[in-house]
């Protein structure tokens, strides 16, 4: 596995229910996923694409093929031992914020350093950095009620980066945003992977932010039909 890919998938097959009616999602993928590239997958509906996220974010195991993570083969790793490759490695953006709403932006942010084994004091001092990074540093002390979707994504992805995992995994990041906001929180990704080498992966619909794309994957039936 070369340095710069970050994860790599062989031949995954992912089939919901078993027998003669399984319903197969994914159907004999492979990719690399690479430091410092910022990766579109797209495709219509039901095609995969986010079964494909949930595998790479060790949420969901293939029913074959193989995963690496940062390295490791994760394919048949013990259960209780996912969370742990989750929280090292992988951060993920969702569609829907997921931001704790009786906390603070930026406590949502000390919460997950936290979790990562950062002391509240230097959970305090990241996290302040990190707003500042994704453009919110005077946002810090708002409930995530008081921001605009855009500032909750944005919020979200600093979120996501905590602790510096390798992956940035985003669900759909730009759905619910205006224009402006979807295009905001892209050049937040964007940067991240480019200026801190991170590996970024973004399922979308949203045609109107190709440009901020390295590389474009399309998924179609389960398969990889063009990239």
């Amino acid at each position: 596995m070369s340095v710069d890919v970050a994860i790599s998938v062989r031949g995954v097959t992912k089939t919901y229910a078993e027998g003669s009616a399984g319903t197969p999602a994914l159907n004999g993928v492979s990719l690399d996923i690479r430091r410092g590239e910022l990766t579109l997958m797209m495709g219509p509906s039901g095609s995969g694409k986010t079964t494909l996220l949930s595998i790479m974010g060790c949420i969901l195991r293939p029913s074959a093929g193989t995963v690496m993570v940062a390295g490791q083969d994760v394919t048949h790793l013990d259960e209780g031992k996912m969370p742990a490759v989750r929280l090292k490695h992988i951060g993920f953006v969702f569609q829907g914020f997921n931001l704790f709403p009786t906390l603070t932006a930026g406590e949502n942010v000390e919460l997950s350093l936290e979790l990562k084994g950062f002391k509240p004091s230097q959970a305090k001092s990241e996290a302040r950095h990190l707003m500042e990074i994704v453009g919110l540093g005077d946002k810090y002390n708002e409930f995530p009620r008081n921001l605009s979707g855009g500032q909750k994504q944005r919020v979200a992805v600093a979120r996501a980066v905590a602790g510096s995992p390798e992956v940035i995994l985003a669900d759909e990041p730009t759905a619910a945003l205006d224009s402006h906001s979807g295009r905001t929180v892209l050049d937040v990704l964007r940067q991240l992977a480019r200026q801190q080498q991170r590996a970024v992966v973004v399922v979308t619909h949203d045609n109107r932010i190709l440009e901020f794309g390295d590389r474009m994957i399309r998924i179609e039936d389960g398969l990889i039909a063009a990239q």
